[in-house]
């Protein structure tokens, strides 16, 4: 009985042991999605169905791109404030330019508090561009990190080599970051080769391409690092093909705890 005992006693101990050594995981959920101004690919003006549908993802980092404010052709809504109105979120806007009687640009949603955010204006191409950076913490990780969205010139790829370089540049190289968006080049890009060479890491998913929705052919969606904290990532393209003309992009980040 007395050996019984003793070996129960060395099973909970090692079993314990090994819940001690084994650290909680926690992950941050980000989404990247073009909207295109909220028409659907149907031509109708719906921002509820983006909520519905970011809502369902769990995203909680969200880089929104083609957003306008109190413009016509998009009823004249402040979609960047519904949407955050909606899904109960922190957010700030961006603009491009002035367009339609209102304002074109992009948009960043943040669950946590936005404690810093940053605009980043790059080489002007086909229209003004610009990059939105915000500067929070997370519960998953003891350290700020940058949460970075970007919308590349569609036209011209020097154009888009010119707006990552300045990109780069400006950002810290040493600070933990994110950056996703509309990039509107492939990996075979030189301006993803030249986010290659200054270490991003390109997030790889399958499926994974996401231009046009309603049947892709391209890959030019995506979701990059920087220094985050050690992790694993779960990264995918969600399947939707009628709310915007791109669709939209996931990644799950599991960070043991500190």
């Amino acid at each position: 009985m007395r050996r019984s005992s003793f070996y129960l006693t060395v099973l909970i101990l090692l079993i314990c042991n090994a819940c001690i050594s084994q650290k909680p995981k926690h992950s941050l959920r980000v989404c990247s999605y073009n909207i295109r101004h909220g028409e659907g690919m149907d031509g109708k003006i719906d921002i509820k169905r983006i909520a519905d549908l970011l809502r369902k993802s769990g995203a909680e980092l969200i880089a929104l791109q083609e957003v306008d404010k109190n413009c016509a052709r998009s009823e004249n809504r402040d979609i960047a404030q519904e949407l955050a109105n909606l899904l109960g979120m922190h957010y700030h806007f961006e603009k491009f330019m002035n367009y339609d009687g209102g304002e074109y640009g992009m948009a960043i949603l943040s669950k946590f508090p936005i404690l810093e955010s940053i605009r980043h204006d790059l080489p002007k191409g086909s229209e003004p561009r610009c990059a939105i950076e915000v500067q929070l913490i997370t519960p998953y990780t003891s350290q700020m990190i940058s949460f970075v969205n970007i919308h590349n010139e569609w036209n011209r790829n020097k154009i888009r080599l010119a707006q990552t370089q300045i990109l780069n540049d400006k950002l810290k190289s040493n600070r933990a970051t994110i950056l996703a968006g509309d990039f509107n080049g492939d990996q075979a890009d030189p301006a993803l080769i030249h986010l290659k060479a200054n270490h991003w890491s390109i997030l790889q998913k399958s499926p994974n391409k996401t231009w046009p929705s309603d049947q892709p052919e391209t890959e030019i969606d995506f979701i990059m690092t920087r220094h985050l904290p050690s992790h694993t990532v779960d990264h995918y393209v969600i399947e939707e093909s009628i709310i915007s003309d791109h669709r939209p992009i996931f990644a799950e980040f599991e960070f043991s705890e500190n």
